[in-house]
């Protein structure tokens, strides 16, 4: 099995729009304090759209 490296670091990026999880990031928690907030393409909105920081579910 695959084995992810900083799986600690790994956040989910959710659109603000339709509310999905659309990407997977590692952020460096020592560098970056707040909340990361990016404009990315959401496939389910067909646009670019605002998408903020979320916590991971299924653990």
């Amino acid at each position: 099995m695959a084995k992810v490296k900083y799986a600690d670091n790994l956040i989910t990026l959710r659109c603000t729009v339709c509310k999905r999880r659309n990407y997977y990031t590692h952020k460096n928690k020592k560098k970056v304090e707040r909340k990361l907030d990016l404009a990315k393409f959401c496939n389910w909105c067909r646009k670019q759209t605002a998408h903020k920081e979320a916590r991971i579910t299924g653990k």
